[in-house]
């Protein structure tokens, strides 16, 4: 039987101000679909025999699906967002009517959705900007056997922050010679103090209760 998750509402941060006049709700309905939606394909998945959505995809491509998922839900629901029409155009979402045909390769007038299973929030971008940055954190049981009894993908933090080019950090290239940019210290500190949600990791779930010494 595969789990289905649903959204904590206590866990959300009534104080956190929100810009583009995003709410709350708009955020609870985003991640909402997402479960929804794995729980949908996990359920075919399982009737099949096969492995889960989110056992089978690789890291990467699972953050990408889920940043691509939350940036069209968000979008729907949001009163002032949608989605930028440019291919691989910034930020993912655009102020709506801002931007001629709510298109634009590197605009400044939106809000960027990035997805990790970074705890905190630092995930690698394409290069230092200033802008406004949305994180949303997961994490994947892949451990808890059998595998039957493994929890369902979850939410465990959001943040949402404006952020400046002094406060990323530039990383050495890679192998393939892309240079990106992280948040450092000072700007993971600003964008976490934009929380949104807050949920406690599987991992506490999962941890042994400790043993109490009988006493002789």
């Amino acid at each position: 039987m595969v789990k289905k998750n649903t959204i904590d509402r206590s866990a959300f941060n009534q104080e956190v101000a929100l810009p583009y006049d995003l709410r709350l709700i708009d955020f609870e309905h985003a991640m909402q679909d997402v479960y929804d939606f794995f729980a949908d394909v996990n359920t075919t998945l399982s009737g099949k025999g096969l492995q889960r959505l989110d056992e089978m995809t690789r890291p990467a491509i699972m953050s990408g699906l889920i940043s691509d998922m939350i940036t069209a839900v968000l979008a729907k629901s949001s009163r002032a967002l949608v989605e930028n029409q440019y291919f691989n155009g910034h930020p993912d979402l655009v102020v709506r009517g801002i931007y001629a045909n709510d298109s634009v390769k590197a605009g400044e007038q939106g809000v960027e959705i990035k997805s990790t299973r970074k705890t905190g929030g630092a995930v690698d971008t394409h290069g230092a900007r200033e802008q406004w940055m949305c994180v949303f954190v997961y994490e994947v049981d892949n451990e808890t056997q059998p595998v039957s009894n493994r929890f369902p993908m979850q939410f465990t933090e959001v943040y949402i922050a404006h952020v400046t080019v002094d406060d990323f950090r530039k990383n050495a290239r890679g192998e393939l010679g892309t240079r990106t940019a992280t948040l450092h210290a000072e700007g993971v500190k600003k964008l976490r103090q934009g929380w949104v949600y807050k949920i406690p990791s599987y991992a506490s779930a999962r941890a042994p209760e400790p043993k109490v010494k009988k006493k002789k």
